[in-house]
């Protein structure tokens, strides 16, 4: 991992040991140090200035987007966190704070040992502090919605540092402050935004990137579509690349096709080896540090990311803000907290597998696990006119989808968010959820931003039939490859999986062959990442006895 465009950062707030500390700069990437004073170490893997120094005080954030630098005093944390999305470390003599951005994209893991906080960037480092042991919570929605929920990770000593929070360190004393971010601060009406204006604000967002060379990938939706329609109304210098989603029809190839030859657009195709997934699954895991099983399909893109010299341009959070993704019918018509809650995480889980892939008393408590973490992870989101594809945006997004820009695209190669910026984001939610049901306020805004490009077939609307083509997550390497992790697991931890589930491995790798299902291949990625987890850090898990 290269961190071109955004550092590899570790450090430590509060009464440090320097023997600790020392450990920790010594178990990542190779760093220097930015900022050494009482009560705060900060290092990173590439020069680091602040964005604010004067006697007795700092101010530091290492994220996409920075302030820039000045001789003022630095703002309120929060204003940073929500204006840029970044995390930083900000000091006025007495007290220090490290903070997260608003919603928490770019990563912030730490551990409590003694007085102090020792942070990270990364997981791994952090290992070399604490014992790795098993998180069972976090892989209980891991295996389940396919990301982990709030602030846990896969090992119970480390946690990962929320949107909107902080870790201060003020008159000798180590605390946590939760803000409330400027979109839950807001008052709850409908703004009557039109689609024409929420269009001049995604133009005017699109300066931040002029006179940069733009990478607009179109997976054939709205989204993609969106994006490339407005750099290419800019004026500017743009390529758009497709690869496969490997969700068994690559509609989304033959439809960026049509669209880039409307837009004149060069497009390429970037393809895939299913001889190579193995190697891609695997890599991707290890790199996004076991957090999710999404991503392996992009492996090959990203890395072609690296070498284009180009800013990718991501449709990070349309879904959500734009056309109710993962928002249900059942959501939008629920009665009481409970329904809504219980509807939107419905949506966010698995369906239920073609069999049981786990055994009923893991099921049931992982579900409850689950809910549990759910609840924590949305509550301040309760009752807010913008609920619930806030509360998709707050867990899916952020701790799953975003993993493809922050992690895979970024550190090596720069990665542009525009519907993250603050102005289009909270024009975006002041949209009411009904006005976006079934596309249709995303039709307006397609149709202003290029009627001829919104009239073209879409994977978000697809009526005609879908031709078929092999998946590479199931082909013969993958199968081989995913056997042995399930084996894995049925070894180490028995008692997670069903009686079915055994026999099916039993049976060998082609008995996979069965779980061709959208949800069934997702059980079997979440587990298969499960068992690549147990199979890397076998000799340093000790028990892993669950508690069902």
């Amino acid at each position: 991992m290269q961190f071109n465009v955004r550092p590899y950062v570790c450090g430590a707030l509060g009464r440090i040991d320097t023997v600790v500390l020392g450990k920790l700069t010594a178990a990542g990437p190779r760093v220097r140090p930015a900022l050494q004073q009482a009560g705060a170490a900060l290092f990173s893997s590439t020069p680091l200035p602040p964005y604010h120094r004067a006697e007795g005080s700092f101010a530091f954030s290492w994220g996409e987007r920075r302030p820039a630098g000045t001789g003022d005093s630095p703002a309120d944390w929060m204003s940073v966190a929500e204006t840029y999305e970044t995390p930083g470390l900000i000091g006025d003599g007495e007290r220090v704070t490290l903070h997260a951005g608003a919603l928490g994209l770019v990563d912030v893991y730490y551990v409590r040992l003694g007085g102090a906080v020792y942070f990270s960037s990364l997981i791994q480092p952090l290992l070399s502090l604490v014992p790795a042991g098993i998180d069972w919570a976090a892989w209980a929605s891991i295996i389940q919605v396919t990301f982990p929920l709030g602030e846990a990770t896969p090992y119970p000593a480390i946690k990962r540092l929320p949107g909107s929070s902080a870790l201060v360190y003020d008159q000798g004393a180590l605390g946590t402050e939760r803000r409330l971010p400027r979109w839950l601060r807001t008052e709850p009406y409908e703004t009557w935004t039109s689609a024409g204006e929420l269009l001049e604000i995604l133009h005017e967002v699109y300066k931040d990137y002029e006179g940069r060379r733009l990478l607009v990938p179109v997976s054939g939706g709205y989204d993609s579509r969106l994006l490339c329609s407005v750099a290419v109304a800019r004026g500017a210098d743009v390529e758009s690349w497709t690869t496969s989603p490997d969700d068994g029809t690559d509609t989304d190839i033959a439809f960026a096709r049509a669209i880039t030859r409307e837009l004149g657009v060069g497009h390429r195709v970037i393809t895939q080896d299913p001889a190579d997934y193995p190697g891609d699954a695997q890599e991707v895991a290890r790199r996004l540090e076991y957090l999710t099983p999404h991503h392996a399909w992009y492996a090959p893109f990203a890395k072609e990311v690296h070498r284009s010299g180009r800013v990718l341009v991501d449709g990070l959070a349309g879904g959500p803000l734009l056309k109710n993704f993962m928002v249900s019918g059942a959501a939008l018509e629920a009665t009481s907290q409970a329904e809504r809650s219980a509807a939107v995480l419905g949506s966010l889980s698995l369906g239920a597998p073609s069999q049981p892939f786990l055994s009923p008393q893991a099921q049931e408590w992982i579900e409850e696990a689950v809910r549990e973490q759910f609840h924590a992870a949305t509550s301040m989101l309760h009752g807010h006119r913008a609920e619930l594809p806030l509360s998709v945006l707050h867990t899916r997004t952020v701790r799953g989808i975003a993993r493809s820009a922050v992690n895979l695209v970024g550190p090596e190669a720069s990665f542009a968010a525009p519907f993250i910026h603050p102005d289009f984001f909270d024009a975006a939610l002041s949209v009411g959820v009904a006005r976006k049901d079934k596309g249709r306020f995303y039709r307006e805004l397609l149709h202003a931003a290029n009627p001829r490009v919104a009239a073209l077939p879409s994977t978000n609307v697809v009526k005609q039939p879908l031709r078929r083509v092999p998946l590479r997550s199931t082909a013969a390497p993958a199968r081989v490859y995913a056997h042995q992790m399930l084996h894995a697991v049925a070894e180490r931890v028995p008692s997670l999986l069903s009686e079915e589930l055994h026999a099916v491995v039993l049976d060998g790798p082609d008995a996979l062959t069965r779980f061709t299902g959208w949800n069934d291949r997702f059980w079997v990625r979440g587990l298969v990442l499960f068992g690549l987890w147990l199979s890397d850090f076998e000799g340093d898990l000790g028990d892993v006895s669950p508690p069902f």
